[in-house]
């Protein structure tokens, strides 16, 4: 059996540093979002004719296009304070969580929550609009845990 897209749900953080969690859930206005691995590729010949290939790390991102402004949304209010303040560096990492909603064990769901960065890539839109895509760079220090999607939170495993 497919499991439906819906399922796999992308909560990101709109609370960056020291704040208390606030999770956002991806995907209102978003008819795809598929985090890419650009993986670091060596491959070798030897003068036999055979070729080894060694996979040895992965720069995963993903882009969040479009992006609609809503009054009240703690993520436009963070990405909107990015924008107004030039944030950089640390000021731009907060986190992502990827629930598996298909695995539901009382009331959670199995879920890992991966440290990122949010880099704005423009703003404004046309008319349908106030728009701010952005991109998420995972850093690729992960945390396996649960998810509860009523509470809205993480709980990390063990």
């Amino acid at each position: 059996m497919k499991i439906q897209r819906k399922y796999m749900a992308h909560y990101l953080n709109a609370a960056f540093g020291d704040e208390p969690a606030s999770y956002v859930r991806l995907g209102r206005d978003l008819e795809e979002y598929a985090p890419e691995l650009s993986a670091n590729v060596e491959k070798k010949a030897n003068i036999l004719g055979q070729t080894t290939v060694v996979i040895d790390s992965y720069q995963k991102q993903g882009e969040v296009a479009p992006y609609y402004a809503e009054e009240g949304d703690p993520l436009f209010e963070k990405l909107q304070a990015i924008l107004d303040g030039d944030l950089v560096l640390d000021d731009l990492k907060t986190d992502m969580v990827e629930v598996k909603l298909w695995g539901e064990e009382g009331g959670s769901y199995p879920a890992v929550r991966e440290e990122c960065y949010i880099e704005i890539v423009s703003y404004g839109g046309d008319t349908t609009g106030y728009q701010i895509p952005f991109n998420v760079h995972y850093t690729g220090v992960k945390t396996k845990g649960t998810f509860d999607p009523s509470a809205n939170s993480f709980t990390p495993a063990g």
